[in-house]
């Protein structure tokens, strides 16, 4: 019980202290899971976030659940998935009932603007994390290029590019296995 209470109250805090999204919390994780407790990988967690990205639901949720569950089973997913939404939706709760009254400050805006820039500094160093941990080589490279060019200039779908990107990952590492 009392690592349930751990894993649930680490989660918390990652959920209450991290803004803008799940990319923004990779960092947070990072420190949290990989360096301070080794309760995972890097690999490890950039896999996470791989298939969360890929699942239906929202990526920073579905990371948390699958440490939890590498932790201590399914109530270990229950226990970080319910300590990473609580936050929120306190948070979310007390902003709702009280946002109509303060939006027009200008206080408010500054701060929004603040934390905006923020956000931007912590998905910034989430993907040069991610990028420095998954392109490892050549074709890593130009994998990441293509990937890159077809979804921010010819705006096909991401689901497209992933199951293409997965695709060229087998028939890559299928081709390494073969040879040797």
């Amino acid at each position: 019980m009392k690592e349930l209470l751990s894993i649930f109250g680490i989660f918390f805090r990652m959920g209450a202290f991290t803004f803008g999204g799940g990319y923004a919390m990779l960092p947070i994780i990072q420190e949290e899971i990989v360096n301070k407790r080794n309760w995972a990988r890097d690999d490890e967690i950039i896999d996470y976030y791989a298939i969360g990205q890929c699942t239906p639901g929202i990526i920073a949720v579905n990371t948390a659940t699958f440490i939890g569950y590498k932790k201590k089973g399914i109530v270990g997913a229950i226990a970080a998935t319910l300590g990473l939404v609580s936050p929120s939706l306190i948070i979310i709760s007390i902003i709702a009932k009280f946002f109509k009254e303060f939006q027009d400050y200008q206080m408010v805006k500054y701060a929004f603007n603040g934390i905006q820039i923020v956000v931007v500094a912590l998905i910034t160093v989430a993907v040069i994390n991610m990028f420095k941990q998954s392109v490892v080589d050549n074709y890593g490279k130009i994998l990441f290029l293509i990937a890159f060019i077809v979804i921010g200039f010819l705006k096909l779908s991401p689901i497209i590019i992933v199951v293409l990107s997965a695709a060229a990952g087998i028939l890559k590492f299928r081709n390494i296995e073969i040879k040797e």
